[in-house]
Protein backbone atom coordinates (compact mmCIF):
# COMPACT_ATOMS: atom_id res chain seq x y z
CA UNK A 1 0.00 0.00 0.00
CA UNK A 2 2.75 1.97 1.00
CA UNK A 3 4.32 2.08 -2.86
CA UNK A 4 0.75 2.58 -3.97
CA UNK A 5 0.51 6.25 -2.19
CA UNK A 6 3.74 7.09 -3.24
CA UNK A 7 3.09 6.82 -7.08
CA UNK A 8 0.36 8.59 -6.81
CA UNK A 9 1.56 12.09 -7.44
CA UNK A 10 2.59 11.18 -10.53
CA UNK A 11 -0.62 10.86 -12.03
CA UNK A 12 -1.80 14.75 -10.86
CA UNK A 13 -2.89 16.57 -13.78
CA UNK A 14 -1.32 19.48 -15.24
CA UNK A 15 -1.46 22.98 -13.17
CA UNK A 16 1.28 25.46 -12.41
CA UNK A 17 1.91 25.10 -8.34
CA UNK A 18 1.71 27.37 -5.99
CA UNK A 19 4.07 29.79 -4.81
CA UNK A 20 4.64 27.37 -1.08
CA UNK A 21 5.58 25.04 -4.01
CA UNK A 22 8.77 26.83 -5.67
CA UNK A 23 10.83 23.96 -5.45
CA UNK A 24 9.40 22.20 -8.15
CA UNK A 25 11.67 21.38 -10.79
CA UNK A 26 12.16 23.65 -14.41
CA UNK A 27 12.98 22.54 -17.40
CA UNK A 28 16.43 22.17 -18.57
CA UNK A 29 17.99 24.91 -20.60
CA UNK A 30 20.99 24.59 -22.39
CA UNK A 31 23.78 26.90 -22.61
CA UNK A 32 24.64 27.02 -25.78
CA UNK A 33 24.39 30.29 -27.83
CA UNK A 34 21.18 30.27 -29.32
CA UNK A 35 20.91 31.30 -33.13
CA UNK A 36 19.36 34.58 -34.05
CA UNK A 37 16.03 34.29 -36.25
CA UNK A 38 14.77 36.49 -38.41
CA UNK A 39 11.58 37.83 -37.79
CA UNK A 40 8.57 36.91 -40.50
CA UNK A 41 6.57 39.89 -41.78
CA UNK A 42 3.23 40.20 -43.26
CA UNK A 43 3.37 41.84 -46.63
CA UNK A 44 1.06 41.98 -49.56
CA UNK A 45 2.16 39.01 -51.21
CA UNK A 46 1.68 36.90 -47.24
CA UNK A 47 -1.81 38.83 -46.92
CA UNK A 48 -2.98 37.30 -50.45
CA UNK A 49 -1.52 34.01 -49.71
CA UNK A 50 -3.38 33.60 -46.45
CA UNK A 51 -6.22 35.45 -47.48
CA UNK A 52 -6.92 31.72 -49.62
CA UNK A 53 -7.96 30.13 -46.65
CA UNK A 54 -10.98 31.72 -45.01
CA UNK A 55 -11.77 33.06 -48.43
CA UNK A 56 -12.50 29.13 -49.10
CA UNK A 57 -14.24 27.96 -45.90
CA UNK A 58 -16.60 30.67 -44.65
CA UNK A 59 -18.90 29.84 -47.07
CA UNK A 60 -18.29 26.50 -47.17
CA UNK A 61 -21.21 24.59 -45.51
CA UNK A 62 -19.86 21.46 -44.99
CA UNK A 63 -18.01 19.24 -43.29
CA UNK A 64 -19.31 21.10 -40.32
CA UNK A 65 -19.30 19.96 -36.56
CA UNK A 66 -21.98 21.88 -34.87
CA UNK A 67 -20.88 20.80 -31.54
CA UNK A 68 -24.59 21.59 -30.59
CA UNK A 69 -26.88 20.20 -27.50
CA UNK A 70 -30.22 17.98 -29.22
CA UNK A 71 -33.00 18.85 -27.34
CA UNK A 72 -35.34 17.32 -29.51
CA UNK A 73 -35.84 16.85 -33.83
CA UNK A 74 -36.93 20.14 -34.32
CA UNK A 75 -32.83 21.28 -33.28
CA UNK A 76 -31.83 18.55 -36.05
CA UNK A 77 -31.16 21.80 -39.18
CA UNK A 78 -29.07 22.62 -41.91
CA UNK A 79 -25.61 24.29 -40.63
CA UNK A 80 -26.45 27.41 -42.54
CA UNK A 81 -30.15 27.35 -40.69
CA UNK A 82 -29.21 27.60 -37.22
CA UNK A 83 -26.06 29.92 -38.08
CA UNK A 84 -26.37 31.91 -40.75
CA UNK A 85 -23.49 34.20 -40.18
CA UNK A 86 -20.83 31.50 -39.10
CA UNK A 87 -21.55 28.66 -40.78
CA UNK A 88 -18.70 27.69 -42.62
CA UNK A 89 -15.15 26.32 -41.61
CA UNK A 90 -16.16 23.32 -40.16
CA UNK A 91 -17.68 25.31 -36.60
CA UNK A 92 -18.66 28.27 -35.23
CA UNK A 93 -15.78 29.80 -33.23
CA UNK A 94 -13.62 28.64 -37.00
CA UNK A 95 -16.40 30.69 -38.91
CA UNK A 96 -15.91 33.69 -36.39
CA UNK A 97 -12.62 33.77 -36.80
CA UNK A 98 -12.12 33.46 -40.34
CA UNK A 99 -14.44 36.46 -40.71
CA UNK A 100 -12.23 38.19 -38.28
CA UNK A 101 -8.63 37.03 -40.53
CA UNK A 102 -10.68 38.70 -43.69
CA UNK A 103 -11.35 42.23 -41.67
CA UNK A 104 -7.92 42.15 -40.25
CA UNK A 105 -6.51 41.72 -43.91
CA UNK A 106 -8.28 44.07 -45.58
CA UNK A 107 -7.80 46.85 -42.73
CA UNK A 108 -3.89 46.40 -43.62
CA UNK A 109 -4.01 45.51 -46.88
CA UNK A 110 -7.12 47.33 -49.00
CA UNK A 111 -5.54 46.35 -52.10
CA UNK A 112 -5.76 42.77 -51.67
CA UNK A 113 -6.28 40.70 -54.70
CA UNK A 114 -10.17 39.53 -53.79
CA UNK A 115 -11.06 42.44 -51.63
CA UNK A 116 -14.68 43.54 -53.37
CA UNK A 117 -15.55 39.21 -53.46
CA UNK A 118 -14.19 39.17 -49.66
CA UNK A 119 -16.57 42.95 -48.79
CA UNK A 120 -19.34 40.90 -50.73
CA UNK A 121 -18.91 38.13 -48.63
CA UNK A 122 -18.94 40.08 -44.93
CA UNK A 123 -22.04 41.87 -45.93
CA UNK A 124 -23.57 38.69 -46.84
CA UNK A 125 -22.97 36.96 -44.06
CA UNK A 126 -23.08 39.39 -41.14
CA UNK A 127 -26.38 40.96 -42.22
CA UNK A 128 -28.70 42.51 -39.53
CA UNK A 129 -31.23 39.32 -39.96
CA UNK A 130 -28.35 36.73 -39.94
CA UNK A 131 -27.11 38.24 -36.85
CA UNK A 132 -30.31 38.12 -35.21
CA UNK A 133 -30.60 34.54 -36.08
CA UNK A 134 -27.32 34.08 -34.03
CA UNK A 135 -28.74 35.77 -30.89
CA UNK A 136 -31.79 33.79 -30.67
CA UNK A 137 -29.79 30.75 -30.81
CA UNK A 138 -28.30 31.66 -27.56
CA UNK A 139 -31.78 31.86 -25.80
CA UNK A 140 -32.35 27.89 -26.98
CA UNK A 141 -32.47 25.68 -23.52
CA UNK A 142 -29.96 23.68 -24.22
CA UNK A 143 -27.27 26.15 -25.75
CA UNK A 144 -26.74 28.83 -23.46
CA UNK A 145 -23.22 28.02 -22.98
CA UNK A 146 -22.86 27.10 -26.67
CA UNK A 147 -18.72 27.96 -27.37
CA UNK A 148 -17.96 29.38 -24.04
CA UNK A 149 -15.29 30.56 -24.10
CA UNK A 150 -13.79 30.17 -26.84
CA UNK A 151 -16.25 31.10 -29.36
CA UNK A 152 -17.34 33.91 -27.17
CA UNK A 153 -13.56 35.23 -27.00
CA UNK A 154 -13.32 35.49 -31.14
CA UNK A 155 -16.26 36.65 -31.79
CA UNK A 156 -14.91 40.10 -29.13
CA UNK A 157 -12.10 39.69 -31.21
CA UNK A 158 -13.79 40.02 -34.63
CA UNK A 159 -16.07 42.91 -32.72
CA UNK A 160 -12.69 44.55 -31.69
CA UNK A 161 -11.01 44.91 -35.22
CA UNK A 162 -14.40 45.83 -36.59
CA UNK A 163 -14.40 48.91 -34.04
CA UNK A 164 -11.22 49.60 -34.92
CA UNK A 165 -11.17 49.82 -38.92
CA UNK A 166 -12.03 53.46 -40.05
CA UNK A 167 -14.21 52.19 -42.96
CA UNK A 168 -17.78 52.67 -43.81
CA UNK A 169 -18.03 48.92 -43.74
CA UNK A 170 -16.82 48.10 -40.78
CA UNK A 171 -18.97 50.44 -39.35
CA UNK A 172 -22.07 48.76 -41.08
CA UNK A 173 -20.58 45.27 -40.17
CA UNK A 174 -20.17 46.44 -36.21
CA UNK A 175 -23.41 47.73 -36.65
CA UNK A 176 -25.20 44.35 -37.36
CA UNK A 177 -22.70 42.66 -35.02
CA UNK A 178 -23.16 44.37 -31.85
CA UNK A 179 -26.73 42.77 -30.23
CA UNK A 180 -24.50 39.47 -30.60
CA UNK A 181 -21.16 41.49 -29.51
CA UNK A 182 -23.77 42.60 -26.24
CA UNK A 183 -24.85 39.28 -25.32
CA UNK A 184 -21.24 38.07 -24.98
CA UNK A 185 -20.12 40.85 -23.58
CA UNK A 186 -23.51 39.51 -20.74
CA UNK A 187 -22.49 36.38 -20.63
CA UNK A 188 -18.34 36.67 -19.45
CA UNK A 189 -19.83 39.06 -17.55
CA UNK A 190 -22.46 36.53 -15.90
CA UNK A 191 -19.97 33.47 -15.94
CA UNK A 192 -16.93 34.63 -14.62
CA UNK A 193 -17.75 35.08 -11.00
CA UNK A 194 -19.32 31.30 -11.25
CA UNK A 195 -15.88 30.21 -12.43
CA UNK A 196 -14.27 29.16 -9.09
CA UNK A 197 -10.97 27.43 -10.65
CA UNK A 198 -9.06 28.34 -14.14
CA UNK A 199 -9.28 25.72 -16.70
CA UNK A 200 -5.44 24.89 -17.90
CA UNK A 201 -6.08 22.69 -20.78
CA UNK A 202 -3.77 23.10 -24.70
CA UNK A 203 -7.27 23.70 -26.09
CA UNK A 204 -10.38 25.47 -26.75
CA UNK A 205 -11.84 25.99 -22.67
CA UNK A 206 -8.41 27.52 -21.81
CA UNK A 207 -9.61 30.19 -19.34
CA UNK A 208 -6.40 32.24 -19.75
CA UNK A 209 -6.69 32.61 -23.42
CA UNK A 210 -10.43 33.49 -23.46
CA UNK A 211 -10.01 36.49 -20.75
CA UNK A 212 -6.97 37.62 -22.93
CA UNK A 213 -8.70 38.19 -25.95
CA UNK A 214 -12.18 39.58 -24.13
CA UNK A 215 -10.06 41.76 -22.01
CA UNK A 216 -8.52 43.24 -24.91
CA UNK A 217 -12.23 44.31 -26.65
CA UNK A 218 -12.60 45.50 -23.02
CA UNK A 219 -10.02 48.20 -23.13
CA UNK A 220 -10.31 49.10 -27.01
CA UNK A 221 -13.87 50.11 -26.17
CA UNK A 222 -13.89 51.58 -22.61
CA UNK A 223 -16.24 48.68 -21.20
CA UNK A 224 -14.93 49.08 -17.64
CA UNK A 225 -17.05 46.89 -16.16
CA UNK A 226 -15.83 44.09 -18.35
CA UNK A 227 -12.58 45.13 -17.99
CA UNK A 228 -12.35 44.97 -14.20
CA UNK A 229 -13.85 41.93 -14.09
CA UNK A 230 -11.32 39.67 -15.95
CA UNK A 231 -8.30 41.60 -14.27
CA UNK A 232 -9.96 40.43 -10.70
CA UNK A 233 -10.68 37.11 -11.71
CA UNK A 234 -7.27 37.08 -13.65
CA UNK A 235 -5.59 37.89 -9.74
CA UNK A 236 -7.87 35.14 -8.57
CA UNK A 237 -6.95 32.42 -10.29
CA UNK A 238 -3.41 33.14 -11.28
CA UNK A 239 -1.28 35.28 -8.70
CA UNK A 240 -0.50 32.89 -6.69
CA UNK A 241 1.13 30.61 -9.51
CA UNK A 242 4.50 29.81 -9.44
CA UNK A 243 7.21 26.93 -11.76
CA UNK A 244 4.51 26.60 -14.60
CA UNK A 245 5.06 23.17 -15.76
CA UNK A 246 6.81 24.14 -19.32
CA UNK A 247 8.73 20.89 -20.03
CA UNK A 248 5.29 19.35 -20.09
CA UNK A 249 4.11 20.96 -23.07
CA UNK A 250 3.32 20.61 -25.89
CA UNK A 251 0.29 17.67 -25.02
CA UNK A 252 -0.23 15.33 -28.44
CA UNK A 253 -2.42 18.17 -29.63
CA UNK A 254 -2.32 21.45 -28.12
CA UNK A 255 -2.87 24.31 -29.73
CA UNK A 256 -2.54 26.38 -26.74
CA UNK A 257 0.31 26.79 -24.08
CA UNK A 258 -1.30 26.43 -20.73
CA UNK A 259 1.95 28.52 -19.19
CA UNK A 260 2.44 31.22 -21.91
CA UNK A 261 -1.27 32.27 -22.42
CA UNK A 262 -1.34 32.17 -18.47
CA UNK A 263 1.72 34.59 -18.62
CA UNK A 264 0.40 36.57 -21.64
CA UNK A 265 -2.87 37.51 -19.51
CA UNK A 266 -0.91 38.42 -16.83
CA UNK A 267 0.66 41.01 -18.44
CA UNK A 268 -1.83 42.43 -19.50
CA UNK A 269 -3.44 42.64 -16.24
CA UNK A 270 -0.77 43.82 -14.29
CA UNK A 271 1.06 46.66 -13.51
CA UNK A 272 4.72 46.55 -15.24
CA UNK A 273 6.58 46.26 -12.43
CA UNK A 274 4.59 43.82 -10.24
CA UNK A 275 4.29 41.51 -14.17
CA UNK A 276 8.37 41.09 -13.68
CA UNK A 277 8.37 40.24 -10.24
CA UNK A 278 5.40 36.99 -10.87
CA UNK A 279 6.98 36.28 -14.39
CA UNK A 280 10.28 36.06 -12.35
CA UNK A 281 8.45 33.06 -9.80
CA UNK A 282 6.08 31.80 -12.88
CA UNK A 283 8.60 31.10 -15.92
CA UNK A 284 12.21 31.95 -13.86
CA UNK A 285 13.58 30.21 -16.78
CA UNK A 286 12.50 33.19 -19.32
CA UNK A 287 14.91 35.18 -18.19
CA UNK A 288 18.03 33.17 -19.57
CA UNK A 289 19.46 34.72 -22.36
CA UNK A 290 20.05 31.76 -23.92
CA UNK A 291 16.60 30.22 -23.32
CA UNK A 292 15.14 27.64 -26.41
CA UNK A 293 12.28 26.13 -26.56
CA UNK A 294 11.87 23.26 -29.98
CA UNK A 295 8.62 24.43 -31.81
CA UNK A 296 5.71 21.85 -31.60
CA UNK A 297 6.30 19.18 -34.52
CA UNK A 298 3.80 18.14 -36.59
CA UNK A 299 3.57 14.27 -38.06
CA UNK A 300 0.55 14.47 -40.34
CA UNK A 301 -1.17 17.58 -41.31
CA UNK A 302 -4.13 15.28 -42.46
CA UNK A 303 -4.85 14.48 -39.09
CA UNK A 304 -7.73 17.00 -37.62
CA UNK A 305 -5.98 16.65 -34.18
CA UNK A 306 -2.34 16.51 -34.62
CA UNK A 307 -2.08 19.83 -37.02
CA UNK A 308 -3.38 21.54 -34.08
CA UNK A 309 0.55 21.92 -33.06
CA UNK A 310 0.93 24.41 -35.79
CA UNK A 311 -1.44 26.06 -33.60
CA UNK A 312 0.48 26.02 -30.63
CA UNK A 313 3.03 27.24 -32.34
CA UNK A 314 1.45 30.31 -33.65
CA UNK A 315 -0.01 30.94 -30.37
CA UNK A 316 3.36 30.56 -28.19
CA UNK A 317 4.42 33.35 -30.49
CA UNK A 318 2.11 35.59 -29.94
CA UNK A 319 1.99 35.24 -26.26
CA UNK A 320 5.91 35.36 -26.41
CA UNK A 321 5.91 38.82 -27.74
CA UNK A 322 3.19 39.72 -25.70
CA UNK A 323 5.53 39.01 -22.61
CA UNK A 324 8.10 40.58 -24.49
CA UNK A 325 6.83 43.66 -25.16
CA UNK A 326 8.51 46.51 -23.20
CA UNK A 327 10.17 44.74 -21.33
CA UNK A 328 14.31 44.94 -22.41
CA UNK A 329 15.46 41.72 -20.65
CA UNK A 330 13.49 39.81 -22.51
CA UNK A 331 13.31 40.61 -25.72
CA UNK A 332 15.57 37.57 -26.83
CA UNK A 333 12.08 35.75 -26.43
CA UNK A 334 10.89 37.54 -29.57
CA UNK A 335 13.78 35.06 -31.47
CA UNK A 336 11.78 31.74 -29.93
CA UNK A 337 8.56 33.60 -31.21
CA UNK A 338 10.10 33.79 -34.68
CA UNK A 339 11.07 30.29 -35.30
CA UNK A 340 8.20 28.67 -34.41
CA UNK A 341 5.96 30.82 -36.72
CA UNK A 342 8.91 30.32 -39.12
CA UNK A 343 8.15 26.44 -38.64
CA UNK A 344 4.75 26.11 -39.38
CA UNK A 345 3.75 29.41 -41.92
CA UNK A 346 5.11 27.49 -44.74
CA UNK A 347 2.76 24.47 -44.64
CA UNK A 348 -0.62 25.95 -43.75
CA UNK A 349 -1.72 27.20 -47.47
CA UNK A 350 -2.47 24.79 -49.95
CA UNK A 351 -2.49 21.37 -47.25
CA UNK A 352 -5.68 19.47 -46.28
CA UNK A 353 -8.79 21.60 -44.58
CA UNK A 354 -8.07 19.89 -41.25
CA UNK A 355 -5.55 23.12 -40.85
CA UNK A 356 -6.80 25.07 -43.60
CA UNK A 357 -10.34 26.09 -41.90
CA UNK A 358 -8.66 27.39 -39.37
CA UNK A 359 -4.84 27.74 -39.03
CA UNK A 360 -5.02 30.89 -41.26
CA UNK A 361 -6.27 32.81 -38.41
CA UNK A 362 -4.01 31.94 -36.00
CA UNK A 363 -1.08 32.54 -38.78
CA UNK A 364 -2.26 36.51 -38.99
CA UNK A 365 -2.95 36.79 -35.52
CA UNK A 366 0.40 35.84 -34.66
CA UNK A 367 2.07 38.11 -37.65
CA UNK A 368 -0.01 40.89 -36.21
CA UNK A 369 1.76 40.80 -33.24
CA UNK A 370 5.41 40.69 -34.84
CA UNK A 371 4.67 43.75 -36.63
CA UNK A 372 3.19 45.48 -33.62
CA UNK A 373 5.88 45.23 -31.42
Amino acid sequence: MKSLLLSIPFLLVLSCNQSEEKKAKTPIQTTTEVAQVTAPTLHLEEANRLAQLPIHCIQTEYPNKLGQTIGGKDDLQEPKTLHPAFYGCFDWHSAVHGHWSLVSLLKQFPELENAEEIKQMLQQNISKENIQKEVEYFFGKHNTSYERTYGWAWLLKLAEELHTWDAPLARELETNLQPLTDLIVEKYIEFLPKLNYPIRVGEHPNTAFGLSFAYDYAVTVGNETLSSVIAQRAKDFYLKDANCPLSWEPSGFDFLSPCFEEAALMKRVLPKEEFKTWLADFLPQLKDKNFKLEPGIVSDRTDGKLVHLDGVNFSRAWSLYEIAKDLPEYVHLENTANAHINYSLPSIVGDSYEGGHWLGSFAIYALNTVARD
